[in-house]
């Protein structure tokens, strides 16, 4: 593993933790050359299914676009990199566990939905705003008060 900071190949592990649902693995290293630790994680490689666009393109699934996402909803929002980690997990394992080869960008903006509410409100009534693109305040307002109950 090269070092994210100086490009050094050799970093040798410091600290090796299993996660608590066993899913991946968590490894500290220190670079050899410019003593700087960092974090890497050890997960298997899965096939995730295609994702399915409102036009009827198809492209692939991307953890990291989806962590942008959920990271964008909840900016400058009191939530832990572990709990949006631990969401993001959790929706792609449902997606995993559908056991299809295409998915709707629909249902995955349900999943992410689902999570925010359970995360954060605030960020959840971001996301909805944006995803389901109201049209007037009216829609809006019915989404907040669906909240607050």
């Amino acid at each position: 593993m090269k070092c994210p900071f100086c490009g050094h190949s050799e970093t040798p592990v410091t600290e090796t933790r299993m996660a608590e649902d066993g899913d991946f693995i968590r490894r500290r290293r220190q670079c050899a050359a410019c003593e700087k630790r960092f974090t890497t994680y050890e997960r298997p490689d899965l096939n995730f299914p295609a994702i399915v666009k409102k036009d009827g393109r198809r492209i692939e699934f991307e953890h990291a676009k989806l962590l942008a996402s959920m990271n964008l909803a909840l900016r400058k929002r009191p939530v832990s990199t572990e709990q949006v980690d631990s969401a993001i997990e959790r929706i792609e394992e449902k997606l995993l566990n559908l056991g299809l080869r295409e998915v709707l960008s629909t249902r995955i903006g349900e999943l992410v939905m689902r999570e925010l509410k359970k995360l954060d409100k605030v960020a959840y009534v971001r996301f909805a705003s944006v995803y389901r693109s109201f049209e007037d305040i009216d829609e809006f307002k019915t989404l907040v008060d669906e909240v607050r109950r």
